[in-house]
């Protein structure tokens, strides 16, 4: 009897040391601010007042705040993920799998009301802002187009993705068909993006970049097909993608390499989020013609220092914006560019500065259509809409 009442007393004071441990650590522990395995802010503590005491909200805020900053959160999310894939013989963990190396988020089954929401919206802004105009259009492939399938893993039907958008906008390959499709994906490995992130890697995508221009008939304006020689490779050691954090996996990280020339060099970029004014002059925007515009460089390395930025893939012009204009002054024309993208164009519209002197980036997510006329001049522009698969199967984000 005296034993199992010890056994008790030791359960019992051991729990409660436990958890007196489990509370002076989180006192006495410094407070992260971000998160850089999950690439988020961490959750704040949250200032008790009569308002989210009687909603509630302040009871929710603190478990967020706990949860968030919870003793040794990082090796516990990974013991998770080894107890999910080694012992549940789970295939994937918070949706996320790992083979040939590569991190990949699931992405099924296709959403056919999605591709049809897109195709609509494509349509409304080309009868808006540029009826007369060709108008290409191209589709960045997912991880799962090359990874899925062989390693046993569900993943949307691209071949029906593809016929379908092409059916809903009228595509042809004839030059008065309204939506011509632009193929990019031919020369596309899975080697040709990051294996802890979504995107693709800058340098192994120059082929895409002159199949993109010989489409738009402007690859005789670039001084290289495949070949970075005209380039200057610049890299950015440990870089842990978006999929790294999410698997809770050690993996090796990336190095991203950015190409510079001559043309990049003297090419800057004007976004609408840094010329939008604060204070009194809330709402306005500092246009780019006017003299006191702010203009940055394309490749924004400040963004790996100054704290602002949880994604070293901002480097490239400057990360997600809802509208960016791009000006090359060394351009071998004066033709220019819109590109309604996502963040894949954010390393891809580098490449294309030496044939086009201006080009425009429009973020849909960030934006609404109804607002693009009062920054940008469509006439007797290239148009081209250069979407990812997640972005045509969740095209419910688009403004």
């Amino acid at each position: 009897m005296k034993e199992s009442k010890w056994k008790q007393y030791i359960t019992i004071y051991g729990f409660v040391f436990f958890l007196a441990s489990v509370m002076i650590i989180m006192v006495i522990s410094p407070k992260k601010t971000i998160s850089s395995a999950e690439r988020r802010r961490l959750a704040e503590k949250p200032k008790l007042t009569v308002k989210n005491l009687m909603d509630k909200s302040f009871m929710d805020d603190t478990e967020k705040y706990l949860l968030d900053h919870f003793p040794f959160r990082d090796e516990l999310r990974r013991v998770k993920a080894y107890f999910a894939y080694d012992v549940l013989q789970q295939k994937e963990n918070n949706d996320i799998y790992v083979a040939d190396g590569h991190a990949a988020k699931l992405e099924y089954p296709l959403n056919e009301a999605s591709v049809k929401r897109l195709a609509t919206k494509m349509k409304g802004l080309q009868q808006q802002y540029f009826p007369d105009q060709t108008t290409w259009y191209a589709i960045v492939p997912d991880k799962n187009y090359f990874l899925a399938d062989k390693n046993g893993f569900p993943s949307i039907d691209y071949e029906r993705m593809y016929v379908l958008l092409g059916q809903e906008l009228g595509a042809d390959s004839a030059s008065d068909a309204p939506f011509r499709f632009m193929d990019i994906v031919s020369g596309l490995t899975i080697d040709d993006y990051y294996h802890t992130d979504t995107h693709w890697r800058q340098e192994c995508i120059l082929d895409v970049a002159y199949r993109a221009a010989s489409a738009l008939g402007i690859s005789d304006l670039l001084s290289f097909s495949t070949d970075s020689a005209v380039f200057t490779k610049n890299e950015i050691q440990n870089f842990y993608g978006v999929y790294y954090g999410q698997a809770a996996l050690p993996m090796e990280p990336d190095t991203i390499v950015y190409l510079t020339s001559e043309v990049t060099d003297a090419a800057q970029v004007w976004s609408l989020e840094e010329n939008m004014q604060s204070g009194k002059n809330a709402g306005t925007v500092v246009l780019p013609d006017e003299e006191r515009a702010i203009w940055k460089t394309i490749y924004q390395t400040e963004k790996l220092e100054d704290g602002k930025s949880l994604d070293k893939y901002d480097i490239f012009v400057g990360g997600a914006s809802s509208l960016q204009i791009i000006r090359s002054p060394k351009a071998a024309s004066q033709k220019r560019l819109i590109l309604f993208r996502d963040s894949y164009t954010s390393s891809l519209a580098p490449l294309l500065l030496e044939a086009y002197k201006e080009i425009v980036l429009i973020d849909l997510r960030y934006i609404d259509s109804a607002r693009i006329g009062t920054y940008v001049d469509f006439t007797g522009a290239d148009i081209l809409f250069l979407y990812n698969t997640s972005i045509v199967n969740h095209s419910e984000m688009l403004k």
